[in-house]
């Protein structure tokens, strides 16, 4: 492990990150929570559209992630992959500047999520290869924290930006560029691992050689990723009961919030009892809140959903990659994230497609309603399949830790 340099138990290049992905979100999220207000109220455009251009932005983000995490396996290399995928992010925020109708707009997200999909798994690569395998969790939980935390200030930043600018939403757009290209300039300190000389060489990611515990969580993550419609619907329906956008902001803020509070402790706590049960527990957590959005009839259950939607997501991203490293060599990570991420984004595409149509047809009730049948059918197959589930030899110590736990 050449990053020996810790602080407070986490490596340098953890913190690097942890930092970057802070301001990255600043900036992502002074727009994310204001979009599709933009897209229905500003430009016209039906709740069809905003399915459309999340499903296609998260499909694409997704794709990439299987072939540039196939691409940093094979060069061995994750910083270059890094710097293009947040440079890309950065870029989209001029293009939402510029947006005068949907289609625009779906240029510009389909550019963020491109930049999502060449960094992420490359990033996570790289967080896993400066951590410790016992301490992954506790990484990752750590990345998710300041990752939520730019996502708490950036909302933070819009209501205060756009009253200063009149509402003036591609102004506001514009402004989110200058966090972002703060992120861009942190990446030149970033160090990877050096791969000695052959190391590795002849390793690399064969779908015919995975093992069945990875195969079994990934048909399973592919059914709860049915349930996964993007969460711009969330932000939709508070609208649609009444709040105005200032409140609908606030309620973001509080899910990102309780995302950010969760994480860490969710990660430290699958360390010591093993990801299974956090895992189902907040499959179980996400098929009560949508269920609860689809019966909801007043705007005051949205203070109380959204920080519960918050905590599921504290509770499964950060821990679902850990588990995922658990499953497969460190060698090929990278690749074995991209392919995971991969299926799972052409499987969201079609949960947010579809739950836009149902929307627009059917009204705003019946998206959550069928996104929490499919979301407890994925947690009781993981809570039936998991016991076939097993820890990949390279993970020892950490196999350890979940056969003292029975899990």
């Amino acid at each position: 492990m050449e990053d020996k340099k810790n602080k407070f138990g986490f490596s340098v290049s953890v913190w690097i990150m942890g930092l970057v992905s802070f301001l990255n979100d600043v900036s992502t999220e002074m727009i994310n929570p204001v979009l599709p207000i933009f897209i229905t109220t500003v430009l016209g455009a039906p709740a069809s559209v905003v399915g459309l251009i999340e499903g296609i932005a998260d499909a694409t983000s997704n794709f990439l992630m299987a072939l540039t995490g196939i691409a940093s396996d094979k060069i061995k290399k994750r910083k270059p992959f890094v710097i293009s995928g947040y440079g890309l992010s950065t870029i989209s925020k001029i293009i939402y500047s510029m947006s005068y109708s949907w289609p625009m707009v779906l240029v510009g997200r389909v550019t963020n999520r491109a930049g999502k999909g060449v960094r992420t798994t490359a990033r996570d690569a790289l967080i896993v290869e400066a951590t410790e395998k016992e301490d992954r969790g506790k990484s990752f939980g750590l990345h998710r924290m300041m990752d939520n935390a730019g996502a708490i200030f950036g909302p933070m930043l819009s209501i205060g930006v756009l009253g200063l600018l009149n509402n003036n939403y591609r102004l506001m757009f514009f402004w989110a560029f200058i966090p972002s290209a703060l992120a861009m300039l942190l990446l030149v300190f970033l160090k990877e691992r050096k791969k000695n000389p052959g190391e590795d060489e002849d390793i690399h990611f064969d779908w015919k050689k995975t093992n069945s515990s990875f195969r079994i969580f990934l048909f399973i993550s592919l059914i709860f990723a049915l349930a996964s419609s993007s969460y711009a619907f969330l932000i939709l329906r508070a609208q649609n009961l009444g709040m105005s956008v200032s409140l609908t902001i606030l309620a973001y803020i509080l899910f990102n919030l309780s995302t950010s509070l969760t994480a860490l402790p969710a990660g430290l706590l699958a360390d010591k009892i093993g990801p299974k049960k956090i895992i189902f527990s907040g499959y179980l957590l996400f098929a009560l809140v949508y269920f609860a959005f689809g019966v909801a009839k007043s705007d005051w259950v949205v203070w109380v959903l959204f920080p519960a939607y918050g905590v599921y997501l504290g509770m499964t991203e950060g821990i679902g990659k850990a588990y995922i490293s658990r499953l497969i060599p460190h060698e090929v990570a990278a690749s074995g994230f991209g392919i995971y991420q991969t299926l799972l984004g052409f499987t969201t595409f079609f949960s947010s497609f579809i739950a836009g149509l149902i929307w627009t047809k059917f009204g705003p009730s019946y998206p959550f309603f069928l996104s929490s049948i499919l979301a407890l059918i994925a947690a009781l197959l993981f809570l039936i399949l998991s016991k076939k589930i097993n820890i990949h030899p390279q993970a020892a110590s950490v196999s350890h830790l979940l056969q003292k736990h029975n899990l």
